[in-house]
């Protein structure tokens, strides 16, 4: 089943983002809903008792359609295709040929954890690694996803490399992923033990979990070190930025496609 904005692609389009620590926006103001029944269930008569449960009458406008047999697999692996990040990184999946053998190729297999390097917020923290990161420097990503940061780190020159994230799944995905590539970084559940303070600490996740961990990855990051901040909405990176001034030298705000990415130096 899915649920999207009936008026998406229109200036009436609601977009909604829900972040840790924010009243639930349970549904937009306009919904459309999509659902897939087996052939011999009666969609039409499933539709009037619902709408009869939620209270809707009259039935709303629908139309139903038959979805031909296909081969899902290909059809998903036909969305993802080789990545270039920057002049010398793409991401690959594991089914492509690498378009650039001398290239710097992360293979990735996407899954259930977040991280394949289409989105905005996880480019922008592949850009800052491959322009920004010394080889032999340690690094910590927080809320690691499916490994890409990580591995990205190891193939990129990095000595010690952790991840860390609170889903189980996404430490098994990361594991996987980092096997694929043949690169050693660690992986750990956010309720286990500290990592050790790192050269650069990267978080790609949410402004509200960045701002209450803005203590916790401060103390992770080594006097001198970086913080690499990502997904952060434009209007929220003024507030995050904040939250980390009082351990951080702040650099301007870097965007892409109103996402942003804020990085800053320990000085304290």
């Amino acid at each position: 089943m899915d649920v999207a904005d009936a008026r998406a692609g229109t200036e009436q389009e609601t977009p909604i983002f829900q972040e840790p620590g924010e009243e639930a926006e349970l549904a937009y103001g306009c919904n459309r809903l999509i659902a897939l029944f087996d052939p011999d269930i009666d969609a039409v008569a499933a539709l009037s008792r619902a709408c009869a449960v939620a209270g809707l009458d009259p039935v709303p406008e629908y139309r139903t359609a038959e979805v031909p047999e296909q081969d899902w697999v290909k059809l998903t692996q036909s969305q993802f295709a080789p990545l270039q990040v920057s002049a010398r990184l793409w991401v690959v999946p594991s089914w492509h040929a690498a378009p650039d053998g001398s290239a710097i190729n992360i293979v990735l297999d996407p899954g259930l954890a977040f991280g394949t390097g289409s989105h905005p917020t996880t480019r922008l923290c592949l850009d800052w690694l491959d322009r920004h990161l010394f080889p032999g420097n340690s690094v910590v990503d927080y809320g690691c996803g499916s490994g890409i940061l990580a591995i990205a780190a190891a193939k990129l020159g990095a000595g010690r490399v952790v991840g860390v994230d609170i889903d189980p799944q996404a430490l098994v995905t990361s594991r996987y992923n980092a096997e694929q590539n043949r690169v050693a970084a660690t992986f750990v559940g956010a309720d286990g033990s500290r990592p050790r303070p790192a050269d650069v600490v990267m978080a790609n996740i949410f402004s509200n979990p960045l701002k209450i961990l803005a203590p916790l990855l401060a103390q992770l990051t080594v006097p001198g070190g970086h913080v690499v901040l990502s997904g952060i909405l434009a209007p929220q990176a003024r507030a995050v930025a904040d939250a980390y001034l009082e351990w951080f030298d702040m650099e301007p705000p870097v965007e892409e496609q109103g996402w942003i990415r804020l990085c800053g130096k320990r000085v304290k």
